[in-house]
């Protein structure tokens, strides 16, 4: 007889986990009657794609990263390798505003470190004490001690304050929407915490890595890789290789039930699934929901994540519209500039098929753990800012073709400092309740392969739990 499991959640954590269900039940031969429940009427998640007039729109993430192979690998195994589109190298500077003025990142910059130095004093982004300042890495000793640091102390302990407001602080805020002075270290930038171990200095470690080995040749794909039609190619990839039937949209799950050996999944209209095993890839608070009555310590510990919400504003023009030359992936704005932005992406640049020849397409990230106010803007006058803000920073001088606000309200977690210490302390609650898995990026990391790993990893465990 087949056991059954359900998924609840169908973004990119859930619809990995149901595909490595039903790769890893053909595999072993054991039978499953998979049932996927997603409360909003599509799949999908935050990834979204439209193509209208010859653009490529994504209302989510736009990419993923190849060196966390799990995205990578699934996209082949699904037949989509082919599909898969580097970035345009010729254009890998990324610009950052400084007094009203957008600079290139210097090159061979890392994130929080420089690993090439004449790139570093040749910079007109530092002034000449914060790049003394950051020189002084190379002297500094390592630090001393196990605790959790966060990201804003251990940037400005090595490097110091310009480092951190000038490069750390816009480059997180890309990735985290978080305030550094209260995200994880080591939740977060793990290889920054062990270089320091390691290597003592983190510009020493980074010049270390940075020399080529002999006979490797160059990466097969760049840093950042998408889609040829968009990331929405890989949802409805996984979608469509999932048993016919075994979704169920508009099923919002309300709680979760232990009755004897089996789980029962409420759902809002009062009905149940029964199930031998359940994957939630749902958000930490809503994970939380679903689990207060049947484990209130688990509850407490996923309403512990905090999730930031943001906004992006896409736009389209003509590239005679804008002065600026876009040769770049886009420009990052500090915190200290006290600017209404976060970051634009110059999509069209960054990826091939984004627009029609002659045409540009921009993207606009605001909000974030620092500025979540802006979101209380209605549509008109989020776009009004923006239009303001590229008129000024890229020369843009005539309005959109079109335009493009997309909301994502509490969707980001933030993984403060204690977060491992906490996802520990989840996953202990989680180990003793036969048959649960959480996946979804409130844990172990929050991009695209990061979820796909999380939800793959959910599926093998949910697995050995029938197997015993």
């Amino acid at each position: 007889m087949a056991h059954r499991v359900v998924v609840v959640g169908g973004g990119i954590a859930g619809l990995a986990a149901a595909h490595r269900l039903t790769e890893l039940s053909r595999e072993r031969g054991e039978a499953i009657d998979l049932t996927l429940l997603e409360a909003r009427e599509r799949l999908g998640g935050t990834i979204a794609t439209e193509h209208t007039q010859g653009f490529l729109i994504e209302a989510g993430p736009d990419s993923f990263i190849s060196e966390k192979p799990w995205a990578l690998a699934l996209a082949e195994r699904v037949g989509l390798g082919t599909r898969l589109v580097r970035t345009d190298d010729r254009f890998r500077r990324i610009y950052v505003l400084r007094a009203g003025h957008l600079l290139p990142l210097p090159d061979g910059f890392q994130l929080l470190a420089p690993a090439r130095f004449w790139p570093l004093v040749s910079s007109r982004l530092f002034s000449w004490p914060g790049k003394l300042r950051m020189a002084m890495d190379l002297a500094l000793p390592r630090r001393i001690g196990a605790e959790d640091e966060s990201l804003g102390s251990f940037v400005r302990r090595r490097l110091g304050v310009e480092a951190l407001e000038r490069v750390a602080q816009p480059l997180v805020a890309g990735i985290y929407t978080a305030d550094p002075d209260t995200l994880s270290l080591a939740a977060t930038m793990p290889r920054f915490l062990e270089m320091e171990r390691t290597h003592r200095s983190l510009i020493l470690a980074l010049w270390r890595a940075a020399r080529p080995a002999e006979g490797v040749s160059g990466a097969r794909w760049s840093l950042f890789v998408t889609f040829a039609d968009g990331m929405e190619e890989f949802t409805r990839a996984l979608a469509d290789r999932l048993p016919p039937g075994s979704v169920r949209l508009k099923e919002r799950v309300v709680g979760l039930r232990r009755e004897g050996a089996r789980w029962r999944v409420g759902l809002a209209d009062g009905s149940s699934v029964d199930a031998d095993a359940v994957i939630v890839g749902a958000e930490a608070h809503q994970a939380a929901r679903m689990v207060r009555d049947l484990d209130p310590s688990l509850a407490h510990l996923l309403e512990a994540i905090p999730y930031a919400s943001s906004a992006t504003v896409t736009l389209a023009y003509r590239r005679e519209e804008i002065a600026h030359p876009l040769d770049g992936f886009g420009f990052v704005v500090p915190r200290i500039e006290q600017r209404p932005l976060l970051a634009c992406t110059f999509s069209s640049v960054k990826y091939p098929g984004r627009a029609p020849a002659g045409h540009v397409l921009l993207r606009v990230f605001l909000g974030g753990a620092l500025d979540e106010g802006i979101l209380k803007e209605d549509d008109e006058r989020m776009l009004a800012i923006v239009k303001a803000q590229l008129k000024e920073l890229l020369g843009v001088t005539a309005p959109p073709l079109l335009s493009r606000v997309h909301r994502y309200p509490a969707s980001m977690a933030q993984y403060l400092v204690g977060h491992l210490g906490t996802v520990a302390a989840i996953e202990t609650r989680v180990a003793q309740l036969p048959g649960l898995a959480l996946a979804g990026s409130a844990y172990h990391g929050v991009g695209i392969s990061d979820c796909v790993h999380s939800g793959e990893d959910a599926a093998a465990r949910a697995l050995e739990a029938l197997a015993t």
